[in-house]
């Protein structure tokens, strides 16, 4: 399960069809995972009978960090099968990630909450300020400074969220807490990918390390969270407590939670992270197209403009970073995708 390189000598010898016929198969499997983890976590939340998306974020970061003590040890078994790192709990390595975890916690947690309160149909524009949150915090956490163009970009991405709230609201389906949400939960994002930067040589850049101990971290800092939210109260007067499709449904959010990261560096090694970051956008428009075809709902062309505005404004700020980084190495452009892509419960 390592992807540390983008091109392997091996696919040089390799038939054109059969190297595209792996690149398509790897992009359906990515866009299979990533919508259908939305629409889960979707069924999940928006669950009229159980009003606790907390611990249901929380149950999610329990699987994945099962997950990774089952590959581990699997890895262990079947050496040469499996390729997983190694996994020895350290305390030290723990506290050091705190800070990564309590900004993780608040990127799920918003993530979610968005997602409750907006559908997925909504989500994207919702959702479509990370990577303004993106250039606003690298120039003044970071002090990097980026080009016209990219700013510009922007601009197009903010115009087609505000486009997005006015028709919505129009439409009478605006939840402006959801839209306050996923403001949240895009800041978070981008907060996400800075500390995780910070944090990720005490894993030793290992990103399922990292992975290992931040769900371990935010397992934990979950448990008093769900407490005073008061939501352990809603889940003991759940109907379906005992019911296993039910947890069925919850572990398998998990488990697509896990995959994504997993899915994400697939594609980048048999593509690259310019070629994913495009595939994502992509894989966003037809998640919004099959929301509205799915709930049957009519939305209106500038609704329709709205969602064009912040897709096409993602995937030019996406081909102009990518000339930008044409001179940096591969490892750290996969690195910095898989900081702010595709986050569990995302």
């Amino acid at each position: 399960m390592a992807f540390t390189d983008s091109t392997r000598p091996e696919d040089k010898e390799e038939p054109f069809i059969l190297r595209a016929t792996k690149i398509a198969l790897v992009v359906t499997l990515y866009w299979f995972v990533s919508i259908s983890m939305v629409f889960l976590n979707n069924y999940l939340l928006d669950n009229k009978d159980l009003d606790a998306p907390v611990f249901i974020t929380f149950f999610q970061c329990v699987v994945s960090v099962g997950l990774c003590l089952l590959l581990s040890v699997l890895a262990k078994l079947c050496p040469g099968y499996v390729d997983f790192p190694s996994l020895k709990f350290d305390f030290k390595v723990c506290r050091e990630m705190l800070p990564l975890t309590v900004v993780f916690i608040s990127m799920i947690t918003f993530n979610n909450l968005c997602l409750k309160h907006v559908g997925v149909a909504f989500y994207t524009v919702g959702r479509s300020l990370s990577t303004v949150f993106n250039v606003i915090l690298s120039y003044t956490v970071l002090k990097q400074t980026t080009s016209v163009y990219a700013v510009l970009c922007c601009g197009v991405i903010l115009g087609g969220f505000w486009l997005g709230v006015d028709q919505e609201s129009v439409a009478g389906s605006l939840s402006w807490t959801g839209v306050i949400f996923g403001v949240i939960a895009s800041l978070c994002v981008s907060l996400n990918a800075i500390y995780t930067k910070k944090v990720l040589p005490v894993v030793d850049g290992n990103i399922w390390k990292l992975s290992y101990y931040n769900n371990l971290n935010a397992s934990v800092l979950f448990i008093p969270i769900i407490i005073v939210l008061g939501e352990l109260k809603s889940l003991f007067e759940f109907s379906r407590l005992t019911d296993l499709n039910f947890w069925g449904m919850m572990a398998l959010g998990g488990i697509f939670g896990f995959a994504i990261g997993y899915v994400t560096g697939l594609q980048i090694k048999f593509t690259s992270p310019l070629t994913h970051n495009v595939s994502g956008t992509a894989k966003s428009c037809a998640q919004t197209v099959l929301a509205v075809i799915y709930s049957a709902s009519h939305k209106s062309a500038l609704w329709w403009t709205s969602n064009m505005m912040v897709l096409g404004g993602s995937c030019a700020y996406t081909w102009v970073k990518g000339r930008e980084m044409k001179n940096v190495p591969v490892e750290t452009q996969i690195t910095n995708t898989e900081k702010s892509k595709d986050v569990p419960g995302v």
